[in-house]
């Protein structure tokens, strides 16, 4: 599937620079080229058609949609890749919006409780 993307990004050089901005400063590329993908997959209406839409995506609704996107987007990351837990209802909307998203080299992680079951 990245390789999909990349090529859609180079097919959509509009998309490409818009979604570049959502990128967090020290984000690594492995997360980023993941977090990339669930922003696609669900972005939707909220990608911007012409320079002016860019422009305007600051405001309204629009705006609320984007930063809500990209909350779940860093939150799926965090789940993924640092281990991080959320709210029940929060892990349900992250995992059903990164459906079909492979990623194959990311890290295991162990809770407390796996580790104080594995002792007992």
């Amino acid at each position: 599937m990245a390789q999909e993307v990349s090529e859609y990004l180079s097919q959509n050089p509009r998309v490409a620079a818009w979604v570049e901005t959502l990128r967090c400063d020290g984000e690594t590329d492995k997360h980023w080229r993941h977090r990339r993908e669930f922003l696609l997959r669900n972005a939707g209406d909220l990608v911007p058609a012409t320079p002016e839409e860019a422009a305007d995506a600051e405001s309204g609704t629009r705006s609320r949609q984007l930063q809500q996107l990209v909350s779940f987007s860093m939150a799926w990351a965090n789940h993924v890749f640092l281990g991080c837990r959320y709210p029940q209802k929060v892990m349900d909307k992250i995992l059903s919006m990164a459906e079909g998203i492979k990623v194959t080299d990311a890290p295991i992680h162990t809770t407390r409780d796996e580790l104080v079951a594995k002792k007992g």
